[in-house]
């Protein structure tokens, strides 16, 4: 059973959200509240899954309290229930696990319901997992920048070039790299004999920091070429790309997974390290996010989650800012929802945007779609 409780100043809209909740039979109210003092008061005192939170309330709101209990305990899961549109990508970025409009219908509860269910259940597998197999000491970030850390710790290297030749070797894990083409790649206008040296100088340093970090022996040298092979380690880009390599469909199985992994998607992949060699696979990590969030996208347009399906629109268009494929799907998800004033900033905005960065202006599809904005409020 899920345990929840209810925050929300109207008495009549409590009833209701016990009755029908009571009426699936997969969740058990443990307690209800009219005034978020209260819950303040007795929140530490109670064992419950969700909350269904109210956001216009007197004294504190639902937002706030929001944040309150995710501080308290961040494994509390967070359904807003209000009246106003206003807040609904507020409420989502503040980690939601939904949101609902009022007056709320049972079968829109079921599908909330069963959103949490699907978190329990993964969240049980994913602590089971996690027992089984503790978190590795040694974990890599390599989006917006790259930075490894050893038991939480960030780890020191000895110079600039060093750590560049370990981001090297990650991005070519499990592969024999010919010494000459790593002099070509990290030492290129150097002279050979030099740059031979200062190879194996950093080579050396690398070594020993692998060695103080947890993984010694693990790079080798054979027939004229290197290799690096990590055990038990943490990659962000590394498990983005497998998991998108083993899944090539989002569904309800995946989608938490998926999600996941675009909050890890910071910035493009060594982006302020400035390596130059990182371009290609910077691009082709880029391109299989937006293939995966437009797949989201579609999965949430589907399930008729608009707040996240915004959202990720959103987030599709900032990472692909040109694409007017893009700005077209945001500006009709406005009008459907009714904010025109939205579809109609948000036009302007990539108009100033083509503008000022291409020296263009939008195609005639883009034109159109405005046009009939406007006609259509006109009439």
């Amino acid at each position: 059973m899920i345990r929840a409780i209810l925050v929300d100043d109207e008495q009549f809209a409590l009833q209701h959200m016990e009755k029908i909740l009571t009426e699936l039979g997969t969740v058990q109210v443990i307690k209800t509240f009219s005034n978020t003092q209260a819950v303040l008061d007795e929140m530490p005192q109670l064992d419950f899954h969700v909350v269904f939170l109210d956001i216009h309330m007197p004294g504190v709101n639902g937002l706030d309290l929001a944040e309150i209990i995710q501080s308290w305990n961040k494994d509390v899961y967070i359904v807003f229930v209000t009246a106003y549109r206003d807040y609904a990508i507020e409420a989502f970025e503040l980690d939601s696990i939904d949101y609902l409009m009022k007056p709320v219908m049972k079968n829109r509860l079921e599908k909330t319901v069963s959103r949490i269910q699907e978190q329990l259940q993964l969240n049980d597998i994913l602590s089971d997992t996690a027992q089984q197999h503790p978190s590795p000491a040694l974990k890599i970030n390599c989006f917006d920048e790259f930075a490894v850390y050893y038991n939480e710790t960030p780890v020191k290297w000895k110079t600039a070039k060093v750590k560049e030749l370990f981001a090297f070797f990650i991005s070519n894990l499990n592969t024999y790299i010919n010494r000459d083409m790593i002099i070509d790649v990290l030492w290129a206008g150097v002279d050979y004999a030099k740059a031979k040296i200062q190879l194996h100088t950093a080579i050396s340093h690398l070594r020993k920091t692998l060695e103080a970090n947890g993984s010694p022996g693990t790079l080798t040298f054979s027939s004229q070429s290197y290799i690096l092979k990590l055990h038990n380690f943490q990659c962000d880009a590394i498990t983005l790309e497998r998991v998108l390599d083993e899944h090539d469909a989002v569904n309800r199985t995946n989608i938490q997974q998926y999600e996941q992994l675009v909050q890890q998607y910071s910035g493009d992949y060594m982006e302020k390290n400035g390596y130059g060699w990182a371009t290609v696979k910077a691009q082709n990590l880029r391109q299989k996010l937006l293939l995966l969030l437009q797949n989201m996208i579609d999965f949430y347009h589907d399930n008729e989650d608009s707040v996240k399906k915004q959202h990720h629109l959103q987030l599709l268009l900032h990472y692909n800012p040109y694409s007017e494929q893009v700005l077209q799907q945001l500006m009709q998800h406005h009008i459907l929802a009714g904010n025109r004033g939205d579809a109609i900033k948000l036009f302007y905005d990539f108009k100033k945007l083509l503008l000022e960065d291409l020296g263009i202006l939008p195609s005639r599809a883009t034109n159109e779609l405005y046009e009939s904005i406007l006609y259509a409020h006109e009439s």
